[in-house]
């Protein structure tokens, strides 16, 4: 029995403008792997850890996707539309304990772009 990614996919993911993109090129080909995968699992899985993926504390709607590689955290923004899409925003490796407020504001700025853009 064959298996298709297509037929297993429970959301679809969409990236908005060219925030992901730009962080994803950035990065070495082996973390490109690993954020693919987590990638796949965002698409593919009923439910994920909240060690990969969690909501944001008072940002309503607002999610990070986290990776972890070789000792290093990357974080990937993101929300929910229709239940099943989901909508990639800015992404950034962490460096520090806290996540950077200025990432979380640019991803709640941008989540209330894409809704805005939307309509």
């Amino acid at each position: 029995m064959q298996c298709n990614l297509i037929e297993m996919a429970k959301r679809e993911i969409r990236f908005y403008k060219h925030y992901f993109n730009e962080f994803y090129v950035d990065q070495s080909e082996k973390v490109r792997r690993k954020i693919a995968q987590t990638l796949i699992w965002l698409q593919t899985l009923d439910r994920l850890p909240c060690s990969i993926l969690r909501s944001i504390e008072g940002k309503k709607g607002l999610f990070e996707i986290r990776i972890e590689f070789g000792g290093d955290i990357f974080r990937v923004f993101c929300c929910f539309d229709k239940g099943s899409l989901v909508i990639l925003f800015n992404g950034f490796q962490k460096k520090s304990q806290k996540t950077p407020l200025g990432e979380i504001e640019k991803a709640e700025m941008l989540m209330k772009e894409y809704f805005r853009d939307k309509e």
